[in-house]
Formats: structure tokens, sequence, C-alpha cells
């Protein structure tokens, strides 16, 4: 009895990893090592044949072996038990026709042992683009593999001619900042569904959200109602982080309303699918402010040298390994930096000193550096007439909001012990005031959250109980510093941790 279809996910790199065991115990070369359209030849040459690739007592590595041992589970387990094989980290066709291979030759292998064919049918295989470069390359990935004519083939014969493209929102904010992984989302549904249209393929987006807005997270009615027009054609799927389940859908009553808010949402983007920017000058705007937006992130976060240990020491990130929380490690891989750190350890240690960095950053520069360049006026007119600016802007402005510029130089001052990186964090903070200026000039809003005053009401009633836990927090992270073996300390600290997740309405 199936309940609940699950669905698989895995890196493009193991794949890449097994089909390298493979080629090289066959002395056909390094898979790795081909270029694009080699890759592609094979692949599609060992889809089109009848016999299996793998030879059944093939000595490989731990990581290779479970990784095929996880597609046998899959040929045993089929379509009736499972829903969608999501890549990770995918940037090329070769990604998913890797997965589709890896697919057929474990069917065919379970099929011989057991005399008899897999049950159900072949999983569905979806790309998941998360970083900005691979979000650039999407819909040129989905057009190359929809002309290969027995992709698109097996899509219409196995798949009713669906395909599902996922988007990563968390790793694109992490990479870019907020802003430009808004605009470079924005930009590949479109190609995406463009690349689709062109070979009659229907497409379902999956939205890869986290629960907060640095991770693209936000109201749902708002941002379904912002997608690219046309990319909403009756279907839609998106994720709902663990931390946000017993807020949506603790509650009958709640989870009856939650799909309230989808369904209506999906159907009126279908019926009425939201306005494309009025003005082509519009996205040239767009693209400006992004650039200087990302420039600044990847200046401030990835290009200054103190800024990695200035993260460590005004944050709780070291000391959230004491949480016994999350599906997989805090980061990709073992190297220090903050590039092999996951998004979410990322969002939830600046949640915590309640600068709420990630969901920031880089915005009021590109917005004072448009202002500056004569397009205030242009800026409020997309801000009125252009749904998915609107909604972008509107999140900024409600994570601003929600920031506490005073708190976070307080675990400055107690926490970072070196002037320059006390210079660094005066500078964040002033970037944090610019922001809120610029929002405010585009938004025509006297003050924060202006349009939304149940929400400033629930920050302000939450700032009582909040206030005194950072406090503690921070003494905590002094002390604890000195006396990392204290369990005392380390049950204190994760006390006022998950105080402030619950005061601040998500982890990361």
């Amino acid at each position: 009895m199936v309940l609940m279809k699950l669905d698989v996910r895995q890196e493009s790199g193991r794949h890449t990893e097994a089909l390298d065991a493979v080629t090289s115990y066959l002395d056909l070369g390094v898979y790795s090592e081909w270029d694009e359209e080699k890759k592609l030849n094979f692949l599609t040459r060992e889809l089109k044949g009848k016999r299996p690739l793998i030879p059944p007592y093939i000595k490989v590595a731990a990581d290779v072996q479970e990784v095929l041992d996880t597609f046998r589970v899959a040929a045993e387990l089929g379509s009736d038990s499972l829903g969608a094989y999501v890549i990770s980290m995918a940037s090329n066709a070769s990604d998913v026709l890797a997965v589709e291979l890896l697919q057929k030759d474990a069917r065919l292998t379970v099929s011989g042992n057991l005399g008899r064919p897999c049950p159900g049918g072949t999983l569905r295989v979806v790309p998941l683009f998360e970083t900005v470069k691979d979000l650039r390359e999407a819909g040129s990935a989905i057009r190359k593999l929809l002309s290969i004519d027995w992709y698109r083939e097996h899509i219409i014969q196995n798949h009713n001619g669906h395909q599902e493209v996922m988007v990563g929102y968390s790793d694109s904010g992490k990479d870019a900042g907020r802003f430009t992984a808004a605009w470079e989302l924005y930009k590949a549904q479109e190609d995406v569904v463009a690349a689709c249209n062109e070979f009659g393929i229907k497409v379902t987006l999956f939205h890869g959200r986290g629960g907060s807005i640095g991770r693209g997270g936000g109201p749902t009615y708002l941002a379904i109602q912002s997608q690219p027009p046309g990319s909403v054609m009756g279907t839609l799927r998106s994720t709902e982080q663990g931390e946000m389940v017993q807020a949506k859908f603790g509650l009958p009553q709640t989870a009856v309303r939650q799909l309230e808010i989808y369904t209506t949402a999906v159907l009126l983007a279908t019926l009425r699918p939201p306005q494309p920017p009025r003005d082509a000058n519009w996205r040239c705007v767009m693209e400006e402010i992004s650039r200087v937006s990302c420039a600044q992130y990847r200046n401030t976060v990835y290009e200054n040298p103190e800024f990695s240990t200035y993260f460590q020491e005004a944050t709780p990130q070291a000391e959230l390994g004491y949480l016994n929380i999350g599906s997989r490690p805090a980061k990709r891989k073992a190297t220090a930096g903050i590039a092999n750190l996951r998004a979410i350890p990322w969002v939830f240690a600046w949640t915590q000193t309640r600068l709420v960095l990630p969901a920031w950053l880089g915005v009021g520069r590109g917005l004072q550096d448009a202002c500056d360049k004569g397009h205030t006026d242009e800026l409020r007119a997309m801000y009125q007439e252009w749904p998915f600016f609107q909604s972008t802007i509107d999140l900024i402005e409600m994570v601003v909001a929600k920031a506490d510029a005073p708190m976070a130089k307080h675990y400055d001052d107690v926490l970072v012990h070196d002037a320059g990186r006390r210079a660094l964090g005066a500078e964040l903070r002033t970037e944090l005031v610019r922001t809120e200026n610029c929002v405010l000039a585009v938004s025509g809003h006297i003050k924060l959250s202006a349009n939304n005053r149940s929400l400033r009401r629930l920050i302000d009633s939450r700032l009582a109980y909040l206030n005194p836990m950072n406090m503690l927090q921070v003494e905590v992270l002094r002390r604890l510093r000195q006396d990392d073996d204290n369990h005392k300390l380390r049950d204190a600290l994760l006390i006022t941790i998950n105080g402030i997740a619950a005061g601040m309405r998500n982890t990361g």
C-alpha cells in the first residue's frame, strides 16, 4: 500500500562518478573527461540499445555502489511507489540522459533477475537548476534535451508529453544575492517554458523554495501570482520546508486554507496570467540593478578576506552543529569557506543575529544606482504595474522590517574582537539602512510594512520575548567559546536558538 509517492534526489556529480567507473572498467575512457557532445552521443546510443551497460559483478567504490543500488531499488519499486528522480546541481542535457541510462540499465538488470518486467513505469527525471550560471543555461539545456529524438519520444510515450523542471532558490540566492537570484529565476522560467513550447511539450515548473525569504520563501499566493506569464498552465509543484509544516498544515482548518490558496492562485495564474513588464526598458533596468547588486554581494561575501572569519565570530554558525536537525551535513564538502556552506545554515545563522543579511545584501546598492541614473519614476511605475517586481520589493521590505541593526551590533561588540572586522559589521549595518531607504523610495511607503499593519503588530509584539533571548544568546556564546565542553552552556544555547527561530518564524 502506497500512501504517498516519494521523490528520489541525488547530485549530478554522483552520476558522473558512477559512469566514470563503468566506462573505465569497460576501457571506453573516462566519462567525465569527455565533452558534452561526446557524452550525449554515448548516452543516446546506449539508451537506444537493448542490453545492459553495467556488468553484473563490477567492483566499484562504496559511493558508486550506493548510487547503483539506489537505481536498483527504484527499479524494484517502480513509479507506483516513487515519483520523480530529481538531479540536484544539474547543468547540461547529459545530466538528464545519464540518469535515464542508469535507470534503464537497472530496470533491465532487475527484470532479468525477477524473470518478469519491473513493476510500474520509469521515474520521471527532473533536472534541478540551482546556481545562477546553471539558471542562465537552463533553457538551452532543455532545448538541447528535447532536440534529441529518443528523449522527446520517451517523454511523449512514457510521461504524456510532460517535462518537469525544478528551479532552486536557495543556492542561487547564496551564490549571487536575493535580488539577482529572483531575476535570474524569472528569466530561466521564461526560457524553459519557451523551449518546451518550441517542441510541443507541456512543462511543470517545480519550485524549490525555502521557508525564509533568503531562500525563496514568502506568501504562497503572492509568489504564484508573480510568476512569468505562461509558466503556470494548470500545474505547479513547490516544496514546503519542515519548519513551515506546523504553521501551514498543523490544523485541519489551516491545511484546507493552504489548499485553497494554492488552488486559487494556480487557477488565476492560468486563466489570467500575471502581466509581463509593460516597457521593454524595464528589463534593461532590472539587468542593471541585478548587475550592481550581485557585484556588491559577491564583493562582500566572497572577495573580502575578512568576511568568512567575521561570519564565524558574529553569528552562531559554528555552534549550529549542536542541533540535532537537518537531513544533510552543513557543508557540501569538508573544506572551509562560505562557498561550501549549504544555504540553510548560511541563512539560519544570520537570522539568529537578526541581521538577516542574505535576503537584502546588495539590493540597496542596486536600487540606489538605478535612482542615481534617473530611473526613480520608472522604478515606481514598475512597482505599481509589474507583479514580479512588486512582490520582490515587498518581500525585501518585509525582511528589512524584521531586521534589527542595534541587536546585530551587540553581537559584534561582544563576539568580534578585531577592530577591522567590527568595521566590516558597521559597513553591513550601513547597507541595511541604505536598503531600507531605497525600498521605501521605490514603494512609496512612509515606513516599513506600511501596507501590512498586521505584520508590523506581529513583529512588535514579539520583541519583548526576542530581545532577552538574543541578549542571553550573545552571553552564552561568549562563555561557550571559552569553555566549549560545558554541556550546560550548550543546552542554554540550544534553547536560545530554538526560541529566536520561533520568534523570527523561520530557521533557514
